[in-house]
């Protein structure tokens, strides 16, 4: 008789809890997808200054790339365990299947962002369009492998 009502409470008790993490996984999504646009709104320009479609500008592109640079650092938590649905997202399952070389891809990324705030600084626009290739070359790696296009 016992059996009965503890195992309804025990349903109701896993309902609530996995409804609960929706929201979570929802928020984390979105957060995701914020720090990805901050990134964009920096990278494009930097882009067009890459390609020769706007002037270069060395100031600009340095502060555009230590935005960047630090953007990048927020996705340490934006990949949280469970946050590939929940929301409409473009990250892969392979995120958290293969998360310790999603994890190396993350920090190769970070750390090509960093060097490419750290060359901007020098005003160097020949080493500046190289490490912007750099750090496009990393970003690409994560993207080939874990974002559905």
């Amino acid at each position: 008789m016992l059996r009965t009502p503890l195992a309804l409470v025990l349903m109701v008790f896993a309902v609530v809890a996995t409804s609960a993490d929706a929201p979570k996984r929802e928020a984390a999504i979105h957060y995701r997808q914020s720090v990805y646009k901050v990134m964009l709104w920096n990278w494009v320009p930097m882009a067009e200054m890459v390609k020769g479609k706007r002037p270069f500008e060395a100031a600009e592109f340095k502060h555009r790339a230590e935005r960047m640079a630090a953007a990048t650092r927020y996705l340490d938590e934006a990949y949280a365990e469970g946050s590939g649905q929940g929301a409409e997202t473009d990250a892969l399952p392979a995120i958290w299947e293969n998360r310790k070389d999603f994890d190396g891809k993350l920090e190769d990324m970070q750390r090509e962002a960093q060097a490419l705030a750290q060359t901007a600084a020098s005003g160097d626009e020949a080493k500046i369009k190289e490490q912007f290739g750099k750090t496009a070359n990393s970003c690409k790696a994560c993207h080939d492998k874990y974002r559905a296009d």
